[in-house]
């Protein structure tokens, strides 16, 4: 604001002249105050002659003036502005320059004094008359000395000198000068002389008379009036028909009460007050949509003109700002805010009054609320009603309102533009609104806001909705009446409309409860209507929309009417009865309720009687008198009392009977009352409030209480009070200062005993401070998966925003994942704050405010930023592991996702191994991709102990291992087994060989079983040479690509599906019986068998059928080689096939044995089903093949010792299934070579694949016959020979 404003400044050329300007700001940064001549900017820069000083006023160092260069002379302005808040201009000051040159007497003088003659005691004008602006230069001399101006010497506003009661003294010769800018001009001389009054009469004649003046109320204004005469005329001055007998000056022969009177010469003398502020605009703190009112009254004669500024530039009216007086603004946004000033303006002088609009964000209150849930976003936002001219909307109340009595705001705007306006409820609860004064065949958008006592809640989705087009519609019907004629009842009428566009088929009739209530209508056919039922004394609003084909027309101005009055319909409340002595009692009520009063209450009528006579007494009361006291009762007498409203229509209802008894004897009034019982202070700011309870004995009179109080001392103030009181305000008081209070009832007789409390007032509380400036263009930055840098700027700060002050930024910031996340915040002194500590892949929001002592900003606008992903800091939880129904080798694993997954799981890896303390790379995998939290492990081990352990990824790599969950599979796959149970007689033990994972059957059969087993043995080798003759065409090719396959296998042996792979055959050479891996035929399913090879007929053990109800020996037949009996293989999935022969050789040995061992089938082979024959997996997928004698030691315990020889594990092909296909994985087979008793191999490592899904005999015959000539059959015959010799020779071993 402006602490100093320019004033009018008459300046000489060629002298200084300053125009005085000063502004405060309570903003950080100083005002910058500039100057505009004329209305425009003054350029400064480069002046020499002008400068602004340092407070702001404008400096001439010399007025330069001239009839051709006028520069300075002017309507000035100063303007002080504060950065990105705003500007406010001061009243204009006109700078006029007295500066004409005074070329000749004749430019400077219009007329001049003459010489004259005048008597003694009588009165003369010298003429003396200067242009206007050189009156204030112009002074007399008498004899070339000085004039100074006295009672009787008086220079007249037109330079003219009146001397009055002339004297001898006078005489001499006058000039009149003018000086201006060091030079000057004097009239010509004129000689004065003075005659001796000669006595003869001489009528009045008036010398100077008073012309027509205008004058600032408030200043001194001189109406001249000289009159000359014998004897000497007596002057006396009337303001319109009244005499003028005070307040006025006399100046020489100037008189009072005139006994003569021969001429009246008028003058007008006009006053001309300057403008004044009635009421000033004051700050406005609102926010967008809303429409507010900056309030200017001015007052001043001539009518002040009224214009308004905003940020130095006029504000032209428009839709959105209508002045009249006071400025409106409808639909505010945010480029609404800044300073408005209110300019009035007269001939008198021009003031100023500015205001700030403050525009708040939505989440900001304009009043203090209490802290709580706001409502949610109204439902079913609907146009009910849509005319040219005004919409209809309803909507539901909204989900969560969180508190009773909503009130609800529509905010609209025009398609296309981004000013809304708003529109509240009229009452608490209403859903419904009519918007009018719309623009035809024009589309809106409406949406609707909740407010409970926490303030504004959420907006509704905006509703999109086109006023009708108005050219077919018709127009408002005129001339609309409504009258009431009963309490319940108004006629309406209307006339036609005007542009009715066509026929008007019906009216519709809108009214409205004014009290509360929603607008109802009525179609009408005619052009008036009686709208009956209505509430007595209530007012209602009507307005008429006409209706044509093409829908309803323009809607009139609303009509507003009372009904008229008519008697209460219901009796007053809540009448009570205080008896007060013997002989009196008071009543007290209410008034009936409103909707029961049908017309102002003008009295009250009060019916009483004693006991139960008919007979009654009336008393009756003003309209606004609740109570009445009723004397001159009967002692011990119980009366009874009702009372009834009264309206000028008539009396309504009374109450019921209300009775009370008079006391028999009055109270004791004989001693003082006794103390108060209790004494209660609440201290305020500026008031205590005391409360009491009477004394306890009521047989004693009170008849009112002292309050005393005072600043340490209760006696400084006293305060009498009804004895029906019982509390009582003490204002007027000094905040934080400590009053010491006493309370005493008294009665005739005198004052009780006081009692004491003392109370501290509260401090007097600062008012708030405007607020600052919130941060703008807050950014955040993310920079890794803990950290998001935020940055902001600060418009309060200078361009270069550096901070030179105490302020402080808070950086608040949350995120909604979980929903209940408390807000966090640090506080910082830069313009930017790095948050760490954040959760990785999370969405978080940040807003800033600044605090500067005592004054904070809003929250800012909110910037968002994701961090970054990392890796799981948690493994997957919930693992659980069970067996699937009906399928004992298939286990279901089930998880749940991290809890710190952080990021997306893109996968899970699933490990699982026999031994728990395996190191990480003999486990088994099995790859899940990342939108699965289950899997299917099949076709392991019976009777086995599994450990798994789950591991999830994201794109930024593996989080960690879940805790091992162990799972034992089922023991038989048919039929449950007795654990404890071992081998007994004709049921062979499978012993496990820690380091090549194959089995050794020990049993005690017969020999003749060892015959069988070996023809057995001879018709397997037969299937081994066939299957070898069918796989001997291979390409070149495909080796390669099975010895690409050999060697991609690594440490994690990795389960799925391997379509693309072809796997290589098996060939076993006649003389070395070394398996080899061979060239296979074109055909893409070739027939593949395993075969076990015996070499001695000791090796041949019967099987053994106990071996599943053993688990150690179960454990032994799954261990992996190399690894502790304990241990099993890791399973393989593969389709079923037939039942595996695992054999193991025995070299013939010294220590003679009940007992031989024979090669059987691992586990029991099921019964046959004749649609497929299926077969349970060899648990031992890896062994090694060692030349026999090769010295083995057996780490299973046992009865008898034996030495044998290790075999491989070899499958048969699946003869149930037809399905054909590639194998699912080709398995690892660490074989040695097999050549004459004795002699040794190195073991090499060979892939044994599984075989493909094809019926083994037919396709083997197609290889056959495809693949070999006579010769080469014949050649391999011979081969077969030498392998039946080495089986006699096993067979017939002792």
């Amino acid at each position: 604001w402006f602490t100093v404003e320019p004033q009018d400044v008459l300046a000489v050329r060629g002298n200084s002249a300053l125009l005085n300007c000063s502004a405060h700001s309570d903003a950080a940064t100083p005002a910058r105050v500039e100057w505009k001549k004329d209305g425009t900017f003054m350029s400064l820069v480069s002046d020499e002659r002008r400068h602004i000083l340092p407070d702001g006023s404008l400096f001439f160092t010399h007025v330069v003036h001239s009839k051709h260069n006028k520069p300075d002379e002017g309507t000035y302005q100063c303007v002080a502005t504060i950065d990105n808040l705003g500007s406010i201009s001061s009243r204009t000051a006109r700078l006029a320059v007295a500066g004409r040159s005074l070329v000749s007497i004749a430019a400077t003088f219009a007329s001049q004094p003459s010489p004259a003659t005048v008597r003694l005691g009588d009165s003369q004008v010298m003429a003396c008359e200067v242009n206007a602006d050189l009156v204030p230069f112009a002074r007399w001399e008498k004899d070339r000395q000085p004039l100074e101006p006295s009672g009787r010497l008086l220079q007249l506003p037109s330079g003219a000198l009146v001397i009055s009661n002339a004297s001898e003294a006078d005489a001499g010769l006058y000039r009149c000068l003018v000086e201006n800018v060091g030079s000057s001009k004097a009239s010509d001389e004129a000689q004065l002389q003075t005659t001796p009054e000669t006595g003869e009469d001489r009528k009045p004649e008036f010398l100077v008379q008073p012309v027509p003046v205008a004058k600032v109320a408030g200043s001194s204004v001189l109406l001249p009036c000289v009159a000359t005469g014998y004897p000497a005329p007596h002057i006396r001055w009337m303001l319109g028909d009244k005499p003028l007998e005070e307040r006025y000056e006399r100046h020489g022969h100037f008189e009072s009460n005139s006994s003569l009177i021969v001429l009246t010469p008028r003058s007008h003398l006009f006053s001309t007050v300057p403008p004044q502020f009635v009421k000033r605009p004051a700050n406005i703190y609102a926010h967008e949509s809303m429409d507010i009112v900056f309030e200017c009254e001015v007052s001043g004669s001539p009518a002040p003109t009224v214009k308004w500024v905003k940020n130095g530039d006029a504000v032209i009216p428009s839709d959105y700002f209508k002045i009249i007086h006071n400025l409106q603004v409808l639909g505010l946004v945010k480029s609404d805010e800044g300073f408005y000033q209110c300019l009035a303006e007269n001939s008198a002088g021009n003031i100023q009054s500015s205001a700030q609009l403050i525009i708040l964000d939505h989440g900001t209150p304009l009043t203090n609320t209490s802290p709580g849930p706001t409502p949610s976003a109204p439902r079913d936002v609907v146009a009910s009603l849509v005319s040219t001219r005004f919409i209809k909307l309803t909507w539901r109340p909204p989900a969560e309102p969180h508190g009773d009595d909503l009130t609800y705001s529509v905010f609209y705007s025009q398609e296309g533009t981004s000013r809304e306006r708003v529109v509240n409820t009229s009452r608490p609860g209403e859903m419904q609104v009519t918007i009018q004064n719309l623009m035809p065949d024009t589309k809106y958008r409406f949406r609707v806001v909740a407010h409970n006592s926490n303030g504004q809640g959420e907006s509704s989705t905006a509703l999109k909705v086109a006023t009708q087009a108005e050219v077919q519609v018709p127009g408002p019907a005129p001339n609309l009446q409504a009258v009431s004629y009963t309490p319940t009842s108004v006629a309406l009428s209307w006339d036609k409309p005007l542009t009715g566009n066509g026929e008007i088929l019906t009216y519709k009739l809108y009214y409205t409860d004014k009290s509360g209530g929603n607008e109802q209508d009525v179609d009408i056919d005619g052009q008036s209507y009686t709208m009956t039922g209505l509430k007595k004394n209530t007012e209602y609003s009507f307005r008429v929309v006409a209706n044509n084909k093409h829908g309803p027309g323009v809607s009139t101005e609303d009509v507003t009417v009372r009904t008229l009055s008519d008697v209460p319909s219901a009796p007053p409340q809540n009448l009570t009865l205080e008896v007060q002595n013997s002989k009196s009692i008071m009543l007290r009520w209410q008034p009936p309720p409103l909707s029961g009063q049908n017309g102002e209450i003008t009295g009250y009528k009060i019916r009483y009687r004693k006991g139960p006579r008919r007979s009654e007494t009336a008393e009756t009361t003003g309209g606004t008198q609740l109570f009445k006291l009723i004397d001159g009762l009967e002692r011990g007498t119980e009366y009874s009392f009702r009372v009834s409203a009264v309206t000028v229509n008539g009396t309504g209802p009374a109450t019921e009977w209300t009775t009370a008894e008079t006391f028999e004897s009055d109270l004791d009034e004989s001693r003082v009352p006794d103390q108060p019982s209790s004494l209660h202070v609440r201290p305020l700011v500026n008031s205590i409030v005391v409360s009491w309870t009477p004394p306890e004995n009521q047989d004693i009179v009170v008849r009112g209480y002292t309050i005393g109080y005072g600043i340490g001392s209760p006696h400084a103030q006293t305060i009498k009070v009804d004895y029906k009181q019982r509390y009582y305000t003490i204002e007027n008081l000094d905040p934080s200062s400590h009053y010491v209070i006493t309370l005493k009832a008294f009665n005739n007789l005198g004052e009780g005993i006081p009692v004491y409390e003392s109370a501290i007032t509260r401090p007097q509380s600062v008012p708030d401070p405007t607020p600052m400036m919130p941060p703008v263009g807050v950014q955040a930055s993310v920079l890794s998966h803990d950290t998001i840098k935020v940055t902001w700027a600060d418009n309060s700060l200078p361009k270069n925003q550096k901070i030179t002050d105490n302020r402080y930024y808070t950086v608040r910031w949350k995120t909604n994942i979980p929903a209940n996340t408390k807000v966090k915040m640090a506080n910082t002194t830069s313009l930017n704050h790095m948050v760490t500590g954040l959760k990785p892949n999370t969405l978080y929001e940040f807003s800033v405010m600044v605090t500067k002592g005592r004054r904070t900003s809003t929250w800012s606008m909110t910037a968002q930023g994701t961090t970054f992903e990392t890796i799981p800091s948690s493994s997957p939880k919930d693992v659980t592991v069970v067996s699937k129904e009906n399928k004992p080798r298939t286990i279901i694993v089930n998880w749940q996702p991290p809890s710190e997954a952080n990021g997306k799981i893109t996968g899970y890896i699933i490990y699982y191994s026999t031994d728990v303390n395996a190191e990480v790379h003999d486990w088994v995998i099995e790859p899940v991709v990342g939108n699965r939290l289950t899997h299917q492990i099949q076709e392991l081990t019976l009777d086995t102990t599994y450990y798994f352990k789950i591991q999830a990824r994201n794109s930024k790599g593996m989080g960690p291992m879940s805790e091992a969950v162990h799972f034992r599979t089922p023991k038989s796959e048919f039929q449950p087994r007795d654990p404890d149970r071992g081998g007994t007689d004709g049921e062979p033990l499978l012993l496990t060989d820690s380091r090549s994972g194959c089995f050794q059957h020990v049993s005690a059969h017969s020999p003749s079983q060892l015959i069988t087993i070996a023809v057995g043995a001879f018709i397997i080798i037969v299937v081994v040479v066939g299957a070898f003759l069918c796989t001997r065409r291979t390409t070149s090719h495909q080796k390669k690509k099975r010895a690409a396959s050999k060697s991609s296998n690594g440490s994690h042996k990795y389960k799925g599906n391997s379509k693309d792979l072809k796997p290589p055959d098996l060939w076993i050479h006649h003389e070395r019986l070394e398996l080899k891996p061979m060239d296979k035929s074109p055909e893409p399913n070739p027939v593949m068998t395993e075969t076990p090879i015996p070499r001695t007929s000791q090796d041949i053990t019967p099987a053994d059928s106990g071996l599943e109800s053993n688990p150690h020996l179960q454990q032994r037949r799954n261990s992996y080689r190399g690894q502790p009996p304990t241990t099993a293989p890791p399973p393989r999935r593969r389709r079923p096939a037939t039942p595996a022969t695992c054999r193991r050789t025995a070299p013939p040995t010294r220590t003679p044995t009940p007992t031989r061992s024979r090669a059987s089938p691992c586990p029991p082979s099921p019964p046959p089903d004749t649609r497929r024959t299926s077969r349970p997996p060899c648990p031992a997928r890896r062994c090694w093949l060692r030349p026999v004698g090769a010295p083995h030691t057996h780490t299973h315990t046992h009865t008898h010792t034996h030495t044998h020889t290790q075999t491989c594990c070899v499958h048969f092909t699946d003869r149930g299934t037809s399905r054909a296909g590639p194998p699912t994985h080709p398995h690892v087979v660490k074989t040695a070579s097999i050549g004459t008793l004795g002699r040794t191999r190195t073991p090499m490592v060979v892939n044994v694949p599984n075989a493909p899904d094809v019926p083994e005999t037919s396709k083997m015959l197609e290889d056959v016959d495809s693949s070999y000539e006579p010769d080469e059959l014949t050649e391999e015959m011979a081969h077969l020979e030498g392998l039946m010799k080495d089986l006699n020779a096993i067979t017939t071993a002792p």
